[in-house]
């Protein structure tokens, strides 16, 4: 179970279907949850089963099954009726298995719901935490699936539209079939569109909505100290938050509170949300001692920062207290060029890259790095065949549009203190 949880998040269900595989034979596994706006459904086994399985479907069977619940039995399930095994966990998630055929006994309830409830409440805690590698997994899941909805929504639409236009012509006979069909296509466009709407709900969160979740998140952190806190209402007609930038936003509020809340003394606190349309805007200030590490939490910060291409000012006062403010996009950056190429270099990489940037030769490199200058020759020389360039220039111009600074693993990180 240690390799099971401890693994990438995106990859969890293929690591627990192997664990299961001897107790359990199955030929797929699907665990369904609303946690992973970018991938709620975390799939393993044949993939003509597991490509077609669909939101609709799981939230069926879902539907049917209290917490905690298990059913056995024929399902529709990736296109076709199916043998299925089911399990809401109590932490809502659902796990699935398209069981054999030729399989006599039934899994055991008990055994698998442990194991389960192990992987439910990790795939929870690594979402809640909002790790970057999660967040910039889930951005990418989300940006790719919207692309992709839109561009069928937008076939389907111009299709069943021509349809409509056809069979609503007079110049055809027979006009009981014509009603008839008119009012098929009439009914899948209307379902397409709904497809769409609950697709964008379950990806999004209310702004009210997310603040209203970061305030139950707090309580526990601030039960046992003496401080007011000052909760700002974002609007109520703000523009809903993708899903992980929710998650993120609260993970780094928490850590902020955590922060402020390390000082000798911490009386009273304010916490604001707000949105411009294009971002979320974070404050949380204090009035304190004016004594928060702000190198340590930068730090902390950082990771989720970067992902997000969000934006920090730290400012602290001694005596009057201290005031962290976030600026998170709300959209996905645009794909910049090369930029696909800077995923394929690993961190030391980077930084080469960041000074290369700057116009730095080797030796001063080197002696920034605390490296030899035969080990920054080979990082270079890597740099420039990943980055399919010819000279030191070619790659600093590449670094220099990506937006690499150094100190940063990622490029877009704009924060200052």
């Amino acid at each position: 179970m240690r390799t099971v949880i401890s693994g990438p998040l995106p990859d969890i269900a293929t690591r627990f279907s192997r664990f299961l595989r001897q107790r359990c034979p199955h030929d797929a596994l699907v665990i369904f949850t609303r946690e992973c706006t970018g991938r709620p459904r975390k799939v393993a086994g044949n993939r003509d089963i597991v490509d077609r399985v669909t939101i609709e479907e799981l939230d069926e069977i879902k539907q049917a099954l209290e917490p905690g619940g298990v059913v056995a039995g024929i399902r529709s399930l990736g296109g076709g009726r199916r043998r299925i095994w089911a399990l809401r966990d109590t932490c809502d998630t659902l796990l699935v298995l398209v069981t054999r055929p030729s399989q006599t006994s039934a899994p055991d309830p008990e055994q698998i719901a442990a194991v389960f409830g192990i992987v439910a409440t990790s795939i929870q805690h690594q979402v809640t935490q909002a790790s970057p590698d999660y967040l910039a997994e889930s951005r990418a899941a989300s940006s790719e699936r919207a692309r992709t909805i839109a561009a069928l929504t937008e076939v389907h639409e111009e299709t069943l539209s021509s349809i409509l236009g056809t069979l609503r012509s007079n110049d055809l006979d027979d006009r009981r079939s014509r009603i008839t069909a008119s009012e098929t296509a009439s009914a899948a466009l209307i379902a397409l569109r709904s497809a769409g709407a609950a697709d964008q709900a379950l990806s999004e969160e209310a702004v009210t909505t997310a603040f209203a979740r970061l305030q139950g998140e707090l309580r526990p952190l601030l039960r046992h100290r003496e401080v007011d806190v000052d909760y700002v209402d974002p609007p109520a007609d703000g523009r809903p938050l993708p899903g992980e930038v929710a998650h993120a936003a609260r993970a780094m509020v928490r850590a902020i509170v955590l922060a402020f809340g390390a000082q000798p003394v911490l009386a009273r606190l304010r916490i604001a949300w707000d949105c411009d349309g294009d971002n979320v805007l974070i404050e949380v200030r204090d009035q304190g001692p004016g004594e928060i590490d702000r190198t340590a939490l930068t730090r902390q910060l950082s990771g989720r920062l970067q992902t997000l291409r969000g934006q920090i000012v730290i400012e602290s006062i001694a005596g009057w207290g201290s005031r962290v403010t976030l600026t998170v996009p709300l959209d996905p950056p645009a794909v910049r060029p090369h930029e696909h190429l800077l995923s394929i270099l690993n961190p030391r990489e980077l930084e080469v890259l960041a000074h290369l940037a700057m116009g730095k030769r080797n030796r001063a490199i080197a002696e920034e790095l605390g490296i030899s200058q035969s080990t920054i020759k080979f990082h270079v020389a890597s740099v420039l065949k990943k980055l399919d360039v010819a000279n030191r220039g070619e790659a600093g111009a590449i670094g220099i549009r990506a937006g690499i600074v150094p100190g940063s693993e990622h490029p877009g990180l704009l924060g200052r203190n």
